[in-house]
Formats: structure tokens, sequence, C-alpha cells
């Protein structure tokens, strides 16, 4: 089909960041209170419209427990793009983010587009990642950043 494209989306971060709730929200609408662990990872796919063209997204949504770091290569090889999802609440998770960032780099070169996410803003109160370091980390990487409560069904650019 001439007026199509396809392109693979892989959602990278650490275990409980939430990367499986949000992709539910976006690609189901829908979000469960009970903790989902990823095993491997999981893919599902969303097709949108942009400009008259019909857009397929494939989604893989992967593990993000450090046993399955080592599989991250498999998953994003070849995509377009990379969502990279922290929790506002865990300094950790957004130190992996960059450690992410420069793996995609790496592997992938500039090639991929790089989104990342702050999740979790239903919990501001416990914000321990200021917006300000993550919009300047983002843009000194050529990323987009987003915040995020995929339990709330909200989300904004930062």
């Amino acid at each position: 089909m001439a007026d199509s494209a396809t392109f693979k989306v892989v959602l990278l971060g650490e275990g409980c960041v939430g990367k499986t709730s949000c992709v539910l929200r976006y690609v189901e609408d829908e979000f469960n209170k009970k903790h989902l662990t990823t095993l491997q990872a999981s893919f599902l796919r969303k097709t949108i419209i942009v400009q008259k063209k019909t857009i397929f997204l494939n989604i893989w949504d992967t593990a993000g427990q450090e046993r399955f770091h080592a599989l991250g290569p498999i998953y994003y090889r070849d995509a377009n793009g990379a969502v990279l999802v922290y929790d506002i609440t865990d300094e950790d998770s957004f130190q992996k983010v960059q450690s992410w960032v420069r793996e995609l780099k790496k592997m992938l070169g500039d090639e991929i587009s790089i989104v990342i996410v702050g999740n979790k803003t239903d919990l501001v109160n416990k914000r321990v990642i200021k917006r300000e370091d993550a919009e300047s980390y983002a843009a000194s990487v050529g990323a987009q950043h987003y915040l995020t409560s995929a339990k709330l069904n909200r989300g904004e650019k930062a």
C-alpha cells in the first residue's frame, strides 16, 4: 500500500517504571492497577493516520529486570524509534535511561528517534527527578521529553 508505512518502536527502561502501563494505555486505553512484570518482551501493534497516511507501529515492550538486559539488542535491532521510560520518583531509573541512550546511539547511530518519558506524574509529591534536568538531558541527546501518568491517562510535552 503506497499510502502506508511500518515502524518498529521499542520501549526500554528499568522494571516497575510503567512501560507496560504506558503502552497499554496508548494502544488499548486500559490501565491495570495490578503490577504486571514483563518477561522478555511483548508485542503490540497500533495503527494511526498521519497526514492521510496509514502508519503501523510495531511496538516491542521489553522487560526491565536486569537479567533480561542482555536481550535488549535483539529487540532494538532495526528499530526506527525508542521510547525510554523512567519513573519520576526513582533516580536510578533516570540514570539507566542515560545508559540506554548511550547504547542505542552506539548500536544504531543517530538514525533512531528517541523519546524520553517521565512516568508516574500522579506521584508528583514524591518526585526526585527535576523536570528541568530531564528536559535539559533530553535536549542534549536530541530526544523529545514527555511527562505522563499512565494511571490517570494524562500526558504532556515537557
